[in-house]
């Protein structure tokens, strides 16, 4: 029986949170005094010299509207990375206790654990990229307090069976990360709505990739109240800036942009997906529910270092395990694509001189 309070952190349970002014205070305030601001403002047109909302409570809103889900249940991070690291803050003891992660899969997980000293046990994903149940059971032990799963998964590109994630939410007692970053790109429907039947479980999903605002730095959290107030308690007093907040709230009024984007995306990898289908040395290409496809080639490393002179970054696999000779690349625009595959092409020709 999952009980939240038992895997959470002594220490945490315990800490006084940092609390400003402005969290002790409701309403619509006319003079501000109590935070040591500039009260002359800025240099700059718009003036920043006042501190941000530090609950982000116009954010929420608007996504609980378009996510359906109340706003008590969202915690907004400075980048997913943030929702990370506060994760193993709440629930993991340095030197004590373990996490599970399944490569291959995103490499934040594993060093977030190592920065906060928390044993990383792993299970490998099956042949087919997807979970070795029986492998993750069998590394669970009393001190295992979160189990990351990326779905769909980063660097494979494929989303995990629903039910085998729905195993591990019924099987184990701690917190499961299922991480969507890449949901949008997906068939497979988003796990949020299942918060009510899961109390271990949190979601977390990002503005960086199908909403075009890596540069902004906004990555969500979806969970329990109990979950979200514990990473509300630990998070620095004003994580997310002003200037973020702002651009965020434009942004989420433009749904129907963002669903244009993405059917494109979709219909660019598919596209892109047939031409590497058709290249010589090109071994594989893997099904992909996001915004890259992972392609096994010939010589991979030398590719890439090949593509590297012409000005194309990548991003190189083929040391991770199940991943050998593997590229994972990114669906560009038209032009971004072209450049790619002619550089592609130039390579083969070389080869067969």
């Amino acid at each position: 029986m999952f009980n939240l309070d038992s895997i959470t952190r002594t220490n945490i349970k315990k800490l006084t949170p940092y609390s400003s002014a402005r969290d002790e205070f409701s309403g619509e305030a006319k003079v501000f005094l109590d935070a040591n601001e500039n009260s002359l403002g800025s240099p700059l047109i718009k003036w920043y010299n006042r501190y941000p909302d530090p609950h982000q409570q116009m954010i929420k809103q608007k996504l609980s509207a378009i996510k359906g889900i109340a706003s008590e249940h969202i915690f907004l991070g400075n980048g997913s990375d943030e929702c990370i690291d506060l994760l193993f803050r709440c629930f993991c003891e340095p030197g004590k206790d373990n996490v599970i992660i399944c490569p291959p899969t995103y490499g934040m997980y594993e060093v977030s654990a190592n920065i906060n000293d928390v044993e990383v046990r792993k299970a490998t994903l099956l042949e087919d990229f997807q979970l070795d149940l029986v492998h993750i059971e069998n590394l669970v032990d009393e001190h295992t307090k979160l189990i990351w799963l990326c779905s769909p998964n980063n660097p494979t590109g494929n989303s995990l069976n629903r039910a085998d994630i729905e195993t591990v939410l019924n099987n184990f007692n701690g917190i499961v990360v299922v991480d969507e970053a890449y949901i949008n790109f997906a068939k497979q429907k988003s796990l949020v709505q299942e918060l009510a039947e899961y109390p271990n479980l949190v979601v977390m999903q990002t503005l960086s990739k199908a909403w075009g605002l890596a540069g902004l730095r906004l990555g969500m959290a979806f969970a329990s109240t109990a979950i979200i107030e514990l990473m509300n308690k630990v998070k620095p007093p004003y994580n997310i800036g002003q200037a973020t907040q702002e651009l965020v709230l434009q942004a989420l009024e433009e749904v129907g942009q963002v669903n244009d984007m993405i059917k494109i995306l979709v219909d660019m990898r598919s596209a892109l997906a047939g031409v590497f289908e058709s290249m010589p040395t090109v071994e594989k290409v893997y099904p992909s529910d996001a915004n890259f496809i992972l392609v096994k080639i010939k010589d991979a490393r030398k590719v890439y270092e090949f593509l590297l002179t012409k000005g194309i970054v990548l991003r190189d696999r083929s040391n991770v395990k199940l991943c050998e000779d593997c590229l994972r690349i990114t669906v560009g625009t038209e032009q971004e694509n072209t450049v790619l595959v002619d550089a592609l092409q130039d390579w083969f020709a070389l080869q067969t001189k």
